[in-house]
């Protein structure tokens, strides 16, 4: 963070192109817009910008207002709110000096350009906030691609413009642009598709998250990219089984039939509470296993030919996914980290998740209300992440 003298010293320069400044407090869309420029860092700095909130935008004084935790706990926020995708890298720290407490937000360049905040690309022109031209978005396309280290930004070879199933990607791109700008947009589909993120330019093929979101047969690239489903009569791999089914194709479509397959597979059942009062409860809630597969689709190494497995035996469920825990996220569960940060983008796009960074919080508390006991994972291993779910009491 700055220091006390670099803070006044930004508070003073007007004209700078790293910092905004406002005195107020419950402008959502004023600071997410700052956040998504800021992270966008059109002008290359390859600094972070800041955004002051409790100072004048004309004159950099100090306003006077309350500073309070819940503003800052708001500002925190945003960063795993979705509303951000690619997620911003954003701190926030109250600062004090003698005209008065100011909150400020440290945003740091995205390695994953161009940065959205509700289907728009906001930049810095100067001073003030802009939304992108193509042109901007070009360029930022190509820092993108110039920066790209995770698996899933790198190109699918050989995934050419013959693989893409158009009805995909024009599904897609109605999520994630907002209509205003899709009606003015006058790119052909692989300029689109490239300033989504999903389309490699210089080796003209999808990207790997691009290959698994809109290709004809993913499997083709991604031998491992299904859920198996089997429910056993005991509770080992030895008893017989009692069903069994693969969901398997292009993502979207795959999370969409096991939403489908989820919703009818847990009846409840009435459980008495009182001589006079009962309760529906489920063997397993149905959101709890979902947040587990879909964090599994999000989490795991599609390198892998293994798929996600999701095992029923007569008194649990496991869901096992390809891959350990990934970067930071080997403090789990306080910590997280994404393998596939571009696909936890799509997936927040087409709303199978709802947010960043909550999943097993989620989980646990959903358990503990339908009363199962919490939710067991082994974490320790290099190749596999496993998590248990014992049936509800009775």
């Amino acid at each position: 963070m700055l220091t006390d003298d670099k803070i006044k010293s930004l508070l003073n320069d007007i004209e700078a192109d790293n910092v905004e400044r406002t005195i107020s407090t419950d402008n959502t869309d004023k600071f997410c817009e700052a956040i998504c420029a800021f992270a966008n860092d059109m002008p290359g700095h390859g600094t972070p910008g800041y955004l002051f909130i409790g100072v004048d935008d004309k004159t950099g004084e100090i306003s006077g207002i309350k500073i309070t935790d819940q503003l800052l706990r708001n500002l925190a926020s945003f960063r795993d709110s979705g509303q951000i995708v690619p997620l911003p890298s954003l701190t926030v720290q109250k600062r004090s000096f003698p005209d008065g407490d100011i909150a400020v937000v440290e945003v740091q360049p995205s390695d994953m350009p161009p940065v959205r905040y509700r289907g728009r690309v906001w930049i810095r022109v100067g001073p003030r906030r802009s939304i992108a031209t193509e042109q901007d978005e070009r360029i930022l396309t190509e820092r993108r691609i110039h920066k790209a280290k995770t698996f899933d930004m790198q190109p699918c070879y050989g995934c050419g413009q013959d693989q893409i199933v158009h009805a995909l990607f024009h599904d897609y791109r109605n999520a994630a642009i907002a209509p205003e700008v899709i009606e003015e947009n006058n790119r052909d589909m692989l300029q689109q598709i490239a300033a989504l993120g999903f389309w490699d330019i210089k080796n003209q093929c999808l990207t790997n998250a691009g290959s698994l979101l809109f290709s004809e047969s993913t499997q083709d690239w991604f031998p491992g990219d299904y859920i198996q489903f089997v429910r056993f009569k005991g509770k080992g791999l030895e008893s017989p089984v009692v069903d069994e089914r693969q969901f398997g194709s292009d993502l979207r479509t795959m999370l969409h039939e096991l939403d489908m397959f989820l919703k009818s597979l847990f009846p409840s059942r009435p459980i008495p509470v009182s001589a006079l009062k009962e309760k529906q409860v489920m063997p397993y809630p149905n959101q709890a296993i979902r947040e587990l597969l879909m964090n599994a689709a999000m989490h795991r190494d599609y390198q892998s030919n293994a798929p996600i497995r999701f095992y029923w035996f007569s008194d649990r469920i496991e869901i096992q996914n390809p891959g350990g825990l990934y970067g930071a996220a080997i403090n789990f569960p306080n910590q997280n980290d994404y393998r596939n940060p571009k696909l936890a983008e799509a997936m927040k796009t087409l709303g199978y998740v709802n947010g960043f960074g909550r999943g097993i919080a989620t989980v646990q508390d959903t358990l503990k209300k339908n009363g199962n006991p919490p939710a067991k994972f082994i974490i320790d291993q290099p190749n596999y992440f496993l998590a248990t779910i014992q049936e509800a009491r009775s």
